[in-house]
């Protein structure tokens, strides 16, 4: 099989922003805070910012990173959440339950492809992108899928972009065990760019058992 190649990631979660923390993070001495903490994503403007999830201001943050760090603004983007914007799902299923209409405005940050539109908006990207919801909770099947651009000579590279946000406790006894906030964004090559790019191995494994992997 075609050998692909894997940046170091940008990453950001609720107390582990640094890269000291991330590899406490890693080593297992640091924890992830299952708190609705954001980035401040500063280099947006207010109004811009200003109604966004977790997981928007996330999504956002780990891919401005990226595209900084690695100059890949022509890259496509591959978004893959579990869940995707689960707490303004909830808020607008309850006005529709309760008052039978939904605002234009909260609907169209609800959509599964937000967070990851407002980070093409917010960082000027115009490669595109694909959403990937992992059915079953498989991220194996969604990280094959976001490979297959590069091993078909499609494209170059892509930029692998994951995140989910906290799930609320309006959600009850639904909400998952591992409900950690996290997101984390890394360029996959057909090349290894430079000597800070590894071999990528793609196997089953959680988000956080890869992104330790390649931390």
């Amino acid at each position: 099989m075609k050998e692909l190649y894997i940046s170091p990631p940008c990453c950001w979660a609720p107390g582990v922003t640094t890269n000291q923390e991330w590899s406490e993070w890693k080593n297992g001495t640091r924890q992830i805070a299952c708190t609705e903490e954001a980035p401040a994503i500063s280099f947006t403007t207010p109004i811009f910012r200003r109604r966004l999830s977790q997981l928007s201001k996330m999504t956002i943050q780990v891919v401005h990173d990226a595209v900084q760090e690695y100059c890949c603004a022509d890259a496509k983007q591959v978004f893959i959440s579990f869940r995707g914007e689960i707490k303004r799902e909830f808020t607008i299923n309850e006005k529709l339950i309760k008052e039978k209409e939904v605002s234009p405005s909260a609907f169209s940050l609800s959509v599964f492809n937000a967070p990851v539109a407002l980070a093409a908006i917010a960082c000027q990207l115009k490669g595109g992108y694909s959403v990937i919801f992992p059915s079953d909770n498989n991220f194996y099947n969604a990280l094959t899928a976001a490979c297959a651009p590069v091993l078909c000579d499609d494209e170059k590279e892509v930029l692998l972009v994951y995140a989910d946000e906290l799930v609320p406790e309006c959600y009850g006894n639904l909400r998952p065990v591992q409900n950690e906030p996290m997101a984390f964004a890394a360029l996959i090559s057909s090349e290894q760019k430079d000597n800070r790019f590894s071999k990528l191995s793609v196997s089953k494994q959680t988000p956080s058992d890869f992104l330790r992997g390649i931390l």
